[in-house]
């Protein structure tokens, strides 16, 4: 069950964001299942959080896991998985910092296309860690997708056999 702490009057309690599946039940659709918002303060850079990332499928989060175990740097996820609703708001806020819905989407993708909501992608922070990812990455299934965000990766088991060519951006497709 994927649950997220909510402080309601000091006290914190686990809420729950999906329940198991019971039988003639049908699965809760992950790309509705939200990830936090939010997170304490990265302890090696204020200017990040470092968010739960829970909410990110199972796989995912096993090899973040190992991942995160095998770094000599400290890693936090400024951003982990995101709900529809939630990256539409990501994505509702870069069009009205960069004015255009083009413009925007070189950063954050509408919800039908970001890896995000699909809880395949983490965004990692500091600059030194996300360098580490970088470098390190590939042998645990994680590679950095976009050259313009250097903190941007996903995961794929395939990955360990060697990292796709790096888009331009979010909005390039595959070549």
């Amino acid at each position: 069950m994927l649950v997220v702490l909510a402080a309601i009057a000091g006290c914190v309690v686990a809420v729950p964001l999906a329940v198991e599946q019971t039988a003639g039940t049908p699965k809760a659709v992950l790309e509705d299942v939200p990830g936090p918002d939010t997170g304490p303060e990265c302890p090696v850079d204020a200017r990040y959080v470092d968010e739960e990332p829970e909410g990110l499928r199972p796989d995912v989060l096993a090899a973040w896991r190992e991942l995160r175990a095998a770094a000599d740097v400290t890693m936090c996820v400024n951003d982990g998985k995101r709900s529809n609703a939630q990256q539409q708001r990501e994505f509702d806020e870069a069009v009205e910092k960069f004015g255009t819905p083009e413009l925007a989407a070189n950063y954050v993708l509408p919800p039908g296309k970001s890896n995000h909501v699909k809880g395949i992608a983490v965004d990692v922070q500091p600059y030194a860690a996300a360098e580490w990812v970088e470098a390190n990455g590939q042998a645990h299934g994680w590679c950095r997708r976009y050259d313009n965000e250097y903190w941007h990766f996903e995961y794929d088991p395939g990955y360990t056999a060697g990292c796709p060519a790096l888009l331009p951006d979010a909005t390039s497709e595959p070549g």
